[in-house]
C-alpha cells in the first residue's frame, strides 16, 4: 500500500526557462508583489486589453497557454496514467518489524509535516501508545518550492503537548532533502513524510506510513507508556485488512484521485467511488461505534486523518463536493469521537492543514487565497458530544427485542 506523502515540489525540464517560485510561504498572507512587478503587469494589461474586454484570440491563447502549463505542473506534482487518473508513487524505504533490531540499539526520530494525512497517522499512534519520550519528532513545513523545510519558530504555544513546525532536532539540516541525502549511501529520490530515522546508524528506517504505525503499535512496547493498547488485536486483523482495502484506494487516496485528476473521466470515476464508499461507511457506523466494532483500530486511525481534512480542504480544493462530511451524521459523530480520545486533539492543527494545502498546491489554487472554514471544519466543533459510545450497544439491544 503506497501511502507516502510529499509536499508539492515542482520541477521543470532543463531546457525551459527556470520558473520563479510560485508557492507561497506558510503564512496567513501571500507575498506581496513589488512595485516594479505591479507596474509591469499594469502596463501590459492596459496595452493588451485597453478599456474593453480582451479579444477572443487573446482569451483563446491565454487559455491554451495556461492549460499547457497546468498539465506540466500537474505532471510534476501528481503523476497520472494514460486516462488522467492520479497514480501515487510507491514508498522507497519499507520496514519489516521482524528484521528490525531491538529498540535499545536504536535512537529513533520521526520526521513529519502537519498538513500531511499520512504523517498524521504516525503522530496519533505515537500519542496513543505513549511513545513521546521514546521517539522524538521534528516538524517540517512546506517551503516556497513545496519541499519540506525546517524553520526556527518563535510562535508561543499554550499547550506544551502541541506540535508546531521548527528546526531539525536530529540532524540540524535545513530541509528534509538534506536529511535523506545524509544517509549512508546517499539518496536522490522523493523526500517524503512521514520518515522514521535512526540517529545512531544515520539512516532512514522507513518512509511508508502504514509500516510505521504497525511498528509503533507492537514493535516498541518495551518503551511505550501504554503497552497494553493493541490497535491490531489478532481477532480483528481480518476485518482491519478488509477495511484498509476499501478505505485506502477509495477514501484516503480517493480524495487525491479527485483533486489530482487530469481528465473529466478520471475525476468522475474517483468522485463516484469516494462518495459511494462514504455512504457505505455511514451505513456501517449506524450499528458499529468503530469500523471493526467496539474497539478502535489502525483502520480507524487511517480513516480519521482523511475525515478531519474533508470539510476544510478536500470538499473545496479537491472538488469532493457531492456532500460535506457534516451531512453524514454517523461519520461526523465518529470523527468527533476519535478526536476526543485523549492525545488525539494535540496532533491536529486545522490552520496548519489549511495553510499547507491552499498555499502550497499552486496548480490547484494559483491565488493562494484560503476560503473561510465552515463551522463543521473548526476544531471547536469537534468537541461537541458525539454519543457514539452507545451506538453498538443500542443496536444489539434493538435487535434482541
Amino acid at each position: 500500500m503506497s501511502v507516502c506523502c510529499a509536499s508539492a515540489q515542482l520541477t521543470f525540464p532543463s531546457h525551459t526557462t527556470t520558473p520563479r517560485r510560485v508557492s507561497a510561504r506558510m503564512s496567513n498572507q501571500p507575498p506581496k508583489p513589488t512595485t516594479t512587478t505591479t507596474s509591469i503587469f499594469t502596463s501590459a494589461t492596459k496595452l493588451l486589453w485597453g478599456p474593453s474586454l480582451p479579444p477572443g484570440l487573446l482569451i483563446s491563447t491565454a487559455r491554451t497557454a495556461w492549460s499547457t502549463v497546468w498539465h506540466l505542473m500537474m505532471t510534476q506534482l501528481a503523476p497520472s496514467d494514460s486516462s488522467g487518473s492520479y497514480t501515487r508513487p510507491t514508498s522507497q524505504f519499507r520496514l519489516n518489524p521482524t528484521q528490525f533490531p531491538s529498540a535499545a540499539s536504536s535512537e529513533l526520530h520521526l520526521y513529519v509535516g502537519l498538513p500531511c494525512p499520512w504523517a498524521h497517522r504516525t503522530l496519533i499512534v505515537r500519542a496513543l501508545k505513549g511513545l513521546d519520550d521514546a521517539v522524538s519528532v521534528s516538524v517540517a513545513s512546506p517551503g516556497q518550492d513545496g519541499s519540506w523545510e525546517f524553520k526556527d519558530n518563535t510562535i508561543p504555544i499554550r499547550d506544551k503537548d502541541k506540535l508546531i513546525p521548527g528546526l531539525d532536532k536530529a540532524n540540524r539540516c535545513r530541509n528534509l532533502k538534506e536529511v535523506y541525502k545524509s544517509r549512508t549511501g546517499g539518496y536522490d529520490g522523493r523526500c517524503t513524510v512521514p520518515m522514521l530515522w535512526d540517529s545512531r546508524k544515520k539512516d532512514v528506517v522507513c518512509n511508508e506510513s502504514y509500516d510505521i504505525i504497525e511498528f509503533f503499535n507492537t514493535g516498541l512496547n518495551e518503551l511505550a507508556k501504554n503497552p497494553s493498547l493493541d490497535l491490531t488485536p489478532p481477532e480483528l486483523k481480518g476485518k482491519i485488512e478488509t477495511w484498509n482495502r476499501i478505505v485506502y484506494p477509495k477514501v484516503n487516496n480517493g480524495v487525491y484521485r479527485c483533486g489530482f485528476a487530469q481528465s473529466q473521466e478520471a475525476y468522475d470515476r474517483a468522485v463516484n467511488e469516494l462518495f459511494s464508499t462514504l455512504d457505505e461507511i455511514e451505513d456501517h457506523l449506524g450499528s458499529n461505534r468503530y469500523l471493526c466494532g467496539e474497539r478502535l483500530t489502525l483502520a480507524d486511525v487511517c480513516l480519521f486523518t482523511t475525515l478531519i481534512r474533508f470539510d476544510p480542504v478536500y470538499n473545496i480544493l479537491f472538488k469532493c463536493t457531492k456532500k460535506k462530511l457534516v451531512e453524514y451524521p454517523n461519520l461526523y459523530g465518529y470523527l468527533r469521537d476519535i478526536y476526543q480520545i485523549p492525545g488525539v486533539a494535540a496532533t491536529c492543527d486545522i490552520p496548519a492543514i489549511m495553510d499547507g494545502y491552499y498555499k502550497t498546491l499552486f496548480p490547484l489554487n494559483a491565488s493562494g487565497i484560503q476560503p473561510a472554514i465552515s463551522l463543521s471544519g473548526h476544531q471547536d466543533s469537534l468537541l461537541i458530544p458525539h454519543n457514539r459510545d452507545s451506538v453498538g450497544k443500542a443496536f444489539v439491544a434493538q435487535n434482541a427485542v
